[in-house]
């Protein structure tokens, strides 16, 4: 938030897919406020339009709150939510990953708290064959459930790498442990489970 007098409410962020101009109707994720964007400003004046890659600065018809982490999307297309889903990891560190454990998660801007619920499976990288497995050791790669203390807004990662990727800190020591790809954003039920875990066979 820019706000360097009474006059001027600002907004900066780096749009992740798509364009903005002003007029759009866009809408706050995860709190799911409703706005307009007035201005589009840069140093040397307003701009006409933005687009994915570039850094922009806007303000909104309505003063709302909005802080870091939070995403602006096009409001009749807005990202989905979400406080669990499931996710490929690589795992980098040398102590194991443990279900039930603290970590925390990064996604774009936004940090929450987050634990493993589940390992579904880790991947065989020579076969590419789900194998059973309880923990990740140094390099595995595995297909987790992810819980989180709160909402994040993401994509899966075939929709979208930037709002589609993520990384696990050690909340302690503020070190990169793993790195993710959102796979299914609330997709829990058993007949989605059982086509994924086949499609890693074939």
């Amino acid at each position: 938030v820019v706000r360097p007098n009474q006059d001027l409410r600002a907004y900066t962020g780096l749009i992740a897919s798509g364009a903005v101009r002003p007029g759009d109707a866009v809408r706050v994720v995860p709190s799911g406020v409703v706005s307009q964007v007035a201005r589009l400003l840069a140093p040397e004046g307003d701009r006409e339009a933005a687009i994915a890659g570039q850094a922009v600065m806007l303000t909104l018809t309505d003063e709302i709150d909005l802080s870091r982490g939070d995403v602006l999307c096009a409001a009749s297309d807005p990202l989905e939510a979400a406080d669990q889903f499931e996710a490929t990891v690589i795992w980098m560190d040398e102590a194991a990953l443990l279900p039930g454990r603290q970590y925390d998660l990064k996604l774009g801007t936004r940090t929450v708290s987050a634990s493993v619920t589940d390992i579904r499976h880790k991947v065989n990288v020579n076969t590419l064959e789900a194998l059973a497995a309880r923990t990740l050791e140094l390099n595995d790669i595995g297909r987790v459930t992810l819980r989180l203390a709160s909402p994040v807004a993401a994509d899966d990662y075939t929709e979208s790498r930037r709002t589609g990727s993520f990384l696990l800190i050690d909340p302690q020591s503020g070190g990169t442990l793993a790195a993710g790809m959102v796979r299914a954003l609330g997709a829990f039920d058993e007949a989605a489970r059982e086509a994924e875990t086949l499609s890693w066979s074939i």
